[in-house]
């Protein structure tokens, strides 16, 4: 077990609120459930598009499910519509608690690092507008491998460019589909359950389990950075 595990966060709606862009949507689409419907098909397609051996940008992948969404409906989507849409993804703020909730990580000694289905350049211009581009060593982009979380070779990538163990590294997300996906490569996980997210009772599952990234950071702080008889002792995944 490491003195401390090397964090790797996910960027959308991890670190970042994704309920920003629910203006647009309930105005395009006057549903309160099209954000989240378009969410999960783009997460959907940009996986079928991945096991197809197609590698397209995540915002582009976005921008034809919007399309593809809105047909669906008879809506035509405005270039105005996609604009704010673009403009809402790239400046949506962080959840309350991450900034002070990662600076506190930091302060225990824990690295941080993001990997994303985002281009470089669009984590780049989220985290800064964020304010917390600054609390991370170094960002990870799929656009590396051009393959999409949870793709195998994704998670694989990191571990050697941080010259690090696979079991040294923990990622943080509130998706399943990139714990499970973590878990498959040897690294630990960590869940936060935001609106919307669960655990899944099948298949490998997190080492930790938190409502918001307080509650996975206290966990971590205590096990890594507190007692010294909680330090590399296994422990079961807790919710707290």
């Amino acid at each position: 077990m490491p003195e401390r595990p090397i964090l790797v966060f996910d960027v959308n709606e991890t670190l970042l609120d994704l309920d920003a862009l629910r203006p647009a949507f309930d105005r395009i689409f006057d549903d309160p459930g099209a954000m989240r419907l378009w969410f999960a098909n783009l997460v959907t397609y940009s996986e079928a598009l991945t096991l197809s051996g197609a590698y397209v940008p995540f915002t582009e992948i976005g921008g034809a499910v919007l399309r593809m969404l809105a047909a669906t409906r008879d809506i035509t989507i405005s270039d105005a519509d996609g604009a704010e849409l673009t403009e809402r993804f790239g400046s949506m703020p962080p959840h309350p608690e991450v900034p002070a909730a990662l600076r506190r990580l930091r302060e225990h000694g824990f690295r941080l690092f993001t990997l994303t289905n985002n281009t470089l350049e669009v984590s780049e211009r989220q985290l800064e507008r964020a304010g917390v581009v600054d609390l991370f060593e170094r960002r990870f982009s799929v656009e590396t491998v051009r393959r999409h979380k949870p793709a195998p070779e994704v998670y694989q990538g990191v571990a050697p460019a941080l010259e690090a163990d696979s079991g040294d590294i923990c990622m943080i997300a509130c998706h399943v589909w990139d714990t499970i996906g973590a878990a498959a490569a040897g690294w630990q996980s960590a869940l936060i359950l935001r609106e919307g997210n669960a655990p899944l009772d099948v298949g490998p599952q997190p080492d930790y389990i938190g409502q918001d990234l307080d509650a996975v950071a206290d966990r971590l702080i205590e096990r890594y950075g507190g007692r010294g008889p909680d330090r590399g002792r296994t422990m079961p995944p807790l919710l707290d």
